[in-house]
């Protein structure tokens, strides 16, 4: 029953996360066209059944009953971590109501804090495996491999942003590459040499640059949103012409070629690359594609999704390229599809404790917990990188090896952390939490709490800087404001399913939000999100 309740909360309190307003109160009956409550029920919903839980937990199980370990993938039947979870979720969700002055109460997300995960060793994770190749009936997915993988490292467009990126080669402006930045940022296999049996004898490593989306967004500004393209392996020595009008791009270009030892030939505007037997490359005859295998896809293969060895989880552009050995990602580690589902860790605990304090002015305090976040993080990666390589994971894949003790210790002691707690900002514990907390939805719900890089919370000014829209923004009738001072200009929350909410409960949907099948939904706050009650509701009536 206890559980039952967590899972209530953790779901409900994402679809309001996502979506806003949601049916709730009618959700969980037999009623085919559920009413629809705003944000405000939903939020204290979820919290009233958190507490239930804590209450459910502190009671005595019946001896009669099945034991509590059996079906408990989480904590094998630790009631005392189901209740460290409860408290740190609760944590979790009175820090999302930062920006309401009324309902914001430090002292008592601290006190959660206190009775939530106090080490590593509290980190509540759903384990994930590679040893099925049995997929679910509705969609076809992996039933037991991570969740995370399913959506950000199964396909082939998903890629590191530049954004990210640089927040782990040159954190506080300090030029220093962070130590888990080749365990997060994926690599391939490059200048592939091939053997007699046509397997790869040697090779260097390509470690993928970020795509750049919020900066000039040079290389997409000339392709397009979405044209960077998947790369392909030559199974022989192929050779692409490309015509190239532009003398200085048609330059620039034929020096990259030279720079790589491709053999090429030029014919007026025309320039034509052989690709060895051997390469990853980009199988298109338009030269602004040529260079995307330097954006490496995030991608890694399962049992399920053609892997054929158990422990390689690297991806492989084509059968031909997995029985020469030519890796074209090694993926990055938190959607694997043996990587942890991170459902509530200790570091999460420590940023919020840091954030808590800095908003009470406690630098030293805040600090403390700032640096111990940090620590946690890299203590819980290690740990896990070093169960991967105990596993053989890392002697197929070396992105999954430990990461250098030196390492580790000179970027605790480097300017990429801030070592004294007045210098300490906002910004230096938000972004070493989105490091850390990486895809999780939180990352999100901090930077709406921040109104991203607006700068105009709390006094504690920019806390993203460098994040925008974007020069290929063109979702104008999506996110309406024109300036960043303005909530609409930001991405606030998904749409509605079409096909079952806004198609047959539009009736409910509109009774709850006047506006939620309008295209600029998107950039509308949901309940936390705002200031007060008046705010919210003036958006939603």
């Amino acid at each position: 029953m206890a559980t039952a309740e967590v899972f209530h909360a953790l779901g409900f309190m994402q679809m309001l996360d996502v979506y806003g307003e949601m049916p709730y109160t009618q959700a969980i009956s037999s009623i085919a066209s559920p009413t629809f409550d705003d944000g405000k029920t939903i939020y204290y919903g979820c919290m009233a059944k958190l507490d239930n839980a804590i209450s459910l937990f502190n009671k005595t199980q019946d001896a009669a009953a099945p034991a509590f370990s059996k079906g408990d993938m989480w904590n094998n039947g630790d009631v005392s971590k189901w209740i460290k979870l409860c408290y740190g979720l609760k944590a979790r969700y009175m820090l999302k109501l930062s920006k309401k002055s009324d309902l914001y109460n430090p002292d008592s997300i601290l006190y959660c804090l206190s009775k939530a995960p106090q080490s590593n060793a509290d980190n509540i994770v759903q384990p994930s495996f590679n040893n099925s190749t049995v997929t679910d009936y509705l969609l076809g997915d992996p039933v037991v491999t991570n969740g995370n993988w399913n959506y950000a490292g199964y396909g082939s467009n998903q890629r590191i942003s530049q954004y990210h990126y640089n927040l782990l080669t040159n954190m506080r402006a300090s030029g220093i590459t962070d130590p888990r930045m080749t365990k997060i940022v994926p690599a391939s296999m490059s200048d592939i040499k091939l053997d007699a049996s046509k397997k790869v004898a040697s090779y260097t490593w390509n470690r993928s640059k970020g795509v750049d989306s919020y900066g000039p967004s040079t290389r997409l500004v000339k392709g397009g949103a979405t044209s960077i393209i998947a790369p392909t392996y030559a199974t022989a020595n192929t050779p692409i012409k490309y015509t190239i009008a532009d003398a200085t791009e048609r330059t620039n270009f034929i020096a990259a070629q030279v720079l790589a030892g491709r053999t090429h030939t030029i014919d007026g505007t025309s320039v034509t690359v052989t690709y060895n037997a051997g390469s990853i490359f980009i199988n298109s005859t338009n030269y602004l594609y040529s260079g995307d295998t330097s954006y490496v896809n995030m991608r890694t293969f399962s049992l399920a999704t053609g892997g054929t060895n158990e422990m390689d989880l690297n991806w492989y552009p084509s059968t031909a390229a997995n029985t020469a050995g030519a890796v074209a990602s090694t993926g990055s580690f938190q959607i694997r599809p043996v990587s942890d589902q991170e459902i509530l860790t200790y570091h999460e605990m420590c940023f919020i404790k840091a954030e808590v304090y800095m908003r009470k002015g406690d630098k030293a305090n805040a600090h403390a917990a700032y640096m111990e976040g940090v620590r946690a993080h890299l203590n819980m990666m290690q740990a896990k990188l070093s169960e991967w390589q105990a596993a053989g994971y890392a002697s197929v894949n070396p992105d999954m090896a430990p990461m250098n003790p030196n390492d580790i210790t000179a970027y605790l002691a480097s300017n990429a952390i801030c070592q004294a707690a007045g210098n300490l900002t906002m910004s230096d514990i938000m972004l070493q939490k989105y490091i850390a907390m990486g895809c999780s939805i939180e990352n999100w719900n901090d930077m709406r709490r921040f109104n991203f890089s607006t700068g105009n919370v709390g006094g504690f000014g920019v806390v993203y800087p460098g994040y925008d829209r974007g020069p290929l923004f063109a979702g104008q009738d999506i996110y309406i404001g024109a300036s960043k001072t303005d909530p609409r200009y930001w991405q606030r929350r998904w749409k509605l399913p079409t096909t079952l909410e806004l198609n047959y409960n539009l009736t409910n949907v509109l009774a709850v939000n006047a506006h939620a099948a309008d295209p600029d939904i998107w950039s509308m706050p949901i309940w936390w999100d705002c200031a007060s009650d008046d705010e919210y509701y003036s958006y939603i009536k």
